[in-house]
């Protein structure tokens, strides 16, 4: 009796303890995905690698807006340098050349071409001594000269007034020209601005010899003409004379 009721109990007792385990596989199974999704897991390598990846990614970005900039400001600094600059003085300085150059081109007597000066000069002076001309041709002759040296002194005269008014009219352009070069950003706009004012130093250079020019020339009339006189008053008193001698009182 006792023997059959031993194993009645531990079956009994063996039934209650597998229940029991599978109500706590049950509940571990149904408290298990609560659990997971509440525990959050923190790496404190990985958040440092990924923290050290957005910085050089920042780095990178920085240095190519940089670069853009940079490129930006050396492609302004080319179009700075080949900007170019205005000349509205160059007009001006050209009139008052062309101006200058129809003055030489009025001159009388003696022009200033090589290809007249000579002819012209052989025709107002020639040899006193072997020529033979009539009191009256003497005298037109004289006059042509004398005409001829007042007309080279006068064109003398109107050529400097024409410089003299030319003197304001560069004072006004060197101070335009000096201003623009002052204000130059670039390269060529320096460049430019020296030329321009190289170009009214060499248009006053300009007026200068052709001021000269025409002072020599009336300068050079005048003492022809000189030379002329006593050439042509020695050539008379040698035919005055003669073959003889000039009379002597005793």
């Amino acid at each position: 009796m006792t023997m059959s009721i031993m194993p009645v109990i531990r079956g009994r007792r063996a039934g209650a303890l597998i229940i029991l385990a599978g109500c706590a596989l049950a509940a571990g199974a149904a408290l298990q995905p609560r659990s997971v999704q509440a525990v959050v897991v923190y790496d404190p390598t990985n958040y440092s690698q990924n923290v050290l990846t957005a910085a050089r990614a920042l780095m990178q970005v920085n240095n190519q807006i940089q670069s853009l900039q940079n490129q930006a400001q050396g492609l302004v600094n080319q179009a700075k340098n080949l900007s170019r600059v205005s000349f509205p003085e160059l007009q001006a300085l050209t009139d008052t050349l062309r101006k200058i150059d129809v003055l030489m081109d009025q001159a009388r007597g003696i022009e200033f071409k090589v290809a007249n000066a000579d002819r012209q000069f052989a025709q107002l002076y020639p040899d006193a001594f072997t020529r033979s001309l009539t009191l009256d041709d003497q005298v037109t002759a004289a006059r042509t000269r004398m005409a001829a040296q007042v007309s080279a002194y006068r064109q003398t005269v109107t050529l400097q007034a024409q410089i003299a008014e030319n003197v304001a009219v560069d004072t006004s352009a060197l101070g335009s020209l000096v201003a623009r070069s002052q204000g130059a950003e670039g390269a060529l706009q320096v460049q430019q601005a020296t030329n321009q004012l190289l170009a009214l130093t060499a248009k006053q250079q300009f007026q200068i010899q052709e001021m000269m020019a025409a002072q020599y020339r009336a300068e050079a009339v005048s003492e022809s003409n000189r030379a002329q006189e006593a050439a042509e008053a020695q050539a008379a008193t040698q035919k005055f004379l003669g073959s003889g001698t000039a009379y002597t009182p005793n």
